[in-house]
């Protein structure tokens, strides 16, 4: 191989014959050398590439707007210039429901839901944060996966929907319940109770709900049309991490919630309608019993009324709702499997919800109030009666297993 070699531009560049003005240019180029590498070997036909020398690979070093982070060696993070926009519109664009739908992403903020939801198996794509310590905070192995963005605390103060903003917000694949890791101890105490959401147009409501439907240890929640997306931001963190540790099917038509319940499962209604009152059901219109409805009010929000409907339409609507027998909420009803439909309390339950119930056997469930109360809030009568289907199911299963050790007589 022949030796490499530096030859000055004068002995090789300059062109026979050249006058004053490519002296000049020769000039220039005498201050510089050149570098003349020798010809590629060939090699021989067939024969294969040269294999790079054995050895250590090198990872490629990081790009260059990027900071090696203390959280790990080989966690890389990028550090938003100033008057980086990114933060402001893809929070903007993540709280829109239209945006969620169509792109599959919602935004998570906090240590504590973003870590639940890491570890329930949620796919994260961006994760903005104000300091290096809340990485550390994190799963390495998830968060590896996600484009991180360090920014100042101010910026996410702006876009924070905290009072207290804690410098975290990430944006996530919607998550699929059919693929998520609940944790174990959920699953372990899980119960054959279902709670079924009509008409909860709150969000805080609705994150209320599922939280306490988390603490009842209910197998699973389906959200029908008409309630607020649960991915909504007030949702999430009224949930308090319940959206990662049950799984919550949501944007359900009426044909569609009897396939997602088990065999055999007996739909109860939460309702306020006055046990002693004679079930009288021809008179209740459209949105009458729904959870926040006081007791023995049956008549339905004007709002929920057309102002100039015909009577025979409200007639043909009463005529439509089917008979429920009604019972207090502490009275025993609770068999496996069993659901509870909750209704808000502005539109109440839907007519379908009844049908519904009165299909499978189910109820009215009542929670007696002092009278001259107006209502009780969606959220609180939900957890009232949840929670008694949990007393009634575990108290039901104690008594299967005493009766099983109740030794024979020989």
């Amino acid at each position: 191989m022949a030796a490499l070699g530096r030859v000055w531009g004068p002995a090789v560049l300059r062109p026979r014959g050249a006058g004053p003005a490519g002296r000049r240019g020769v000039r220039a180029l005498r201050r510089s050398p050149v570098r003349v590498l020798p010809p590629p070997k060939k090699e021989e036909a067939g024969a294969a590439p040269a294999e790079a020398p054995p050895g250590p690979r090198r990872e490629p070093p990081p790009p260059p707007a990027v900071e090696r982070s203390a959280a790990g060696p080989r966690l890389w993070y990028e550090k938003a210039a100033p008057g980086d926009r990114r933060l402001g519109k893809v929070v903007t664009i993540a709280k829109s429901k239209k945006f969620r739908d169509n792109h599959g992403k919602v935004l998570l903020e906090g240590h504590r839901l973003i870590k639940d939801a890491l570890e329930a198996g949620a796919v994260p794509q961006t994760l903005f944060f104000s300091t290096v310590g809340h990485l550390k905070e994190l799963p390495e192995a998830e968060i590896k996966r996600a484009s991180l963005v360090k920014v100042k605390f101010e910026d996410i103060k702006i876009w924070s929907d905290l009072v207290t903003p804690q410098g975290l917000l990430g944006i996530f694949s919607k998550p699929d319940h059919a693929k998520m890791s609940y944790p174990a101890t959920q699953l372990t105490n899980s119960l054959p109770l279902l709670l079924i959401c009509d008409n909860i147009r709150d969000p805080g409501n609705l994150g209320t709900i599922l939280r306490s439907a988390t603490g009842v240890g209910c197998e699973k929640v389906l959200i029908t049309k008409g309630c607020v997306d649960p991915w909504e931001p007030k949702v999430l963190r009224a949930g308090m991490g319940a959206h990662f540790r049950l799984p919550i099917i949501a944007n359900l038509d009426w044909e569609s919630v009897p396939s997602n319940l088990p065999a055999g499962t007996q739909v109860y209604v939460a309702d306020n309608k006055d046990p002693g009152a004679a079930a009288k059901t021809t008179s209740v219109p459209r949105g009458a019993g729904r959870a926040g409805s006081a007791p023995g009010n049956t008549k339905a929000p004007a709002k929920s009324r057309p102002e100039a409907a015909p009577e025979h339409e409200d007639e043909e609507e009463a005529a439509d709702i089917p008979e429920l027998a009604t019972q207090c909420y502490y009275e025993d009803w609770a068999r496996t499997p069993v659901a509870v439909v909750i209704g808000g309390e502005t539109h109440g339950l839907s007519v379908d919800a009844l049908h519904l119930a009165a299909s499978t056997g189910g109820k009215r469930l009542v929670i007696p109030m002092v009278p001259g109360v107006d209502s009780l809030n969606a959220a609180i009568a939900a957890a009232v009666v949840l929670f008694e289907g949990r007393r009634q199911l575990l108290q039901r299963h104690k008594q299967e297993d005493d009766r099983q050790k109740v030794p024979v007589a020989g």
